[in-house]
């Protein structure tokens, strides 16, 4: 039997809805306030309930860092002593090279640690790159089968990075304390987990970027290779930034990069018992905070793709 639209609307119909006293039934007006918040399956939820979402989520964020980290380099002899090797190895190809055949360690004092230093902070960083980058597209099947917020996949990843730094961060205060001219350990030591602090919030920053990037852009993840070496040569890892005292615009650059910051400030406390000035600390805090914000936003604004096809 079919209905028309006056059906719908006749006496009858309206009783069936209505109570003994003419009143609306309880269950239809739950039926009603059900319909009206429905929502659209996927759909991106405003960002406060989203950070919300995440910290609900935040045990599986840990888990997940903790078991990745272990299995990361299964199936390989050295296992995960390739945590500690791949920086060490650059490290030392980075003295050799560019310090005793292109003089970079003029100048600068106790020069392997200042390599070390530079080599171990950076490589944190770049891992957190490289593993935002393909956050996404390797959970693409986590993704189409559960619902949770995505960026808890780029977050994953950096904390995976904050797990695996603690073996190679003992390795490299061992190696400056063992390496001639030997660093002295003094109260500014306590000032580097600080540093440490604002790296990790500049590598969640730059990892949600490159996860959303690499989404949409899949050739990015080439141009990301780019990105990195650039940033490797502009940071200073290597050589002082003394050597461009004649190029004022080359200093200006490279003490507006944040990863340059964390490297000097780093140094500072750890090999020559200096209190990073004042400028730093606001500068890497303004740079860290300002680029977490950013990358933040930039991901949680795409959400509701990450899921499609």
């Amino acid at each position: 039997m079919s209905f028309t639209p006056s059906d719908t609307s006749s006496p009858s119909s309206d009783a069936a809805l209505e109570g003994p006293a003419g009143e609306t039934s309880l269950d239809s007006m739950r039926t009603d306030e059900s319909l009206g918040h429905l929502r659209r399956i996927g759909q991106r939820p405003s960002l406060g309930v989203y950070t919300v979402q995440l910290w609900h989520r935040r045990h599986y964020i840990w888990a997940d860092s903790k078991a990745r980290s272990r299995s990361g380099h299964r199936g390989m002899f050295l296992g995960s002593a390739w945590l500690v090797l791949k920086p060490l190895l650059d490290g030392a190809i980075y003295a050799l090279i560019f310090g005793f055949l292109f003089n970079t360690n003029r100048g600068i004092a106790n020069f392997p640690s200042y390599v070390i230093i530079g080599t171990f902070l950076f490589h944190a960083t770049s891992n957190c790159l490289n593993g935002g980058a393909s956050s996404i597209t390797s959970g693409a099947n986590m993704i189409r089968a559960f619902a949770f917020p995505r960026a808890a996949l780029p977050l994953s990843v950096v904390t995976r990075g904050v797990v695996s730094m603690g073996p190679m961060l003992a390795t490299m205060i061992a190696l400056i304390l063992i390496i001639p001219p030997h660093a002295q350990v003094t109260w500014r030591w306590l000032l580097f987990p600080l540093v440490l602090m604002l790296q990790m919030l500049l590598n969640t920053g730059l990892s949600l970027i490159t996860a959303r990037l690499t989404f949409q852009v899949p050739d990015f993840r080439l141009i990301l290779g780019v990105i990195i070496r650039i940033l490797f040569y502009g940071s200073g890892v290597f050589y002082s930034i003394d050597r461009f005292v004649h190029h004022p615009w080359l200093q200006f650059l490279m003490e507006s990069n944040p990863l340059f910051i964390v490297l000097d400030m780093s140094r500072d406390v750890l090999l020559y018992d200096r209190t990073p000035a004042l400028s730093s600390w606001l500068l890497l805090t303004e740079r860290s905070l300002l680029i977490l914000l950013i990358g933040y936003v930039f991901f949680w604004w795409k959400e509701e793709d990450y899921g499609r096809p």
